[in-house]
């Protein structure tokens, strides 16, 4: 037989470590947490030890359907880590700061900022828009008849 290489999927696994993201049916909505255990195939136990009261998640089981998991893992956490053991890990990686400097939260971040504009702001952003368009075309033109 021949030699078979097995490369790990891309996907994002439902893993110990995981950091998760709360969406709507939850009252925890846009708070971030870490998986600590894994209950079954549609629970896991959650739990996010921030300083901030405010972004702070109890431990608690949440069902996989109300979670969005996130690029971020806290490398090596041992299942049913203890809260202050899993605070300290929370700190050593980082895991707010990963948060706010990633994609993900700034993409959450815009589009809130553009839900909560108002009729005569998406007016001056679509114009805002339209500038900007046509200054890229005549810079293409000129690239263009200069080629």
């Amino acid at each position: 037989m021949g030699d078979a290489d097995i490369t790990a999927s891309r996907w994002r696994l439902v893993e110990v470590g995981r950091v998760v993201l709360f969406s709507a049916p939850s009252p925890y909505v846009g708070r971030i947490a870490t998986i600590v255990e894994i209950i079954d195939h549609k629970r896991v136990l959650v739990d996010g030890p921030s300083d901030d009261e405010d972004k702070a998640v109890p431990r608690h089981a949440a069902a996989l359907a109300n979670v969005a998991l996130t690029p971020i893992v806290i490398e090596k956490l041992p299942r049913a880590i203890g809260n202050g053991a899993l605070k300290s890990a929370w700190k050593a990686a980082e895991v707010e700061k990963k948060w706010e400097s990633g994609v993900f939260a700034q993409r959450r971040a815009q589009s809130a900022k553009r839900r909560s504009l108002n009729d005569f702001e998406r007016f001056k952003v679509m114009r805002l828009r339209k500038q900007v368009r046509f200054e890229e075309k005549k810079a293409l033109a000129k690239i263009r008849a200069s080629a």
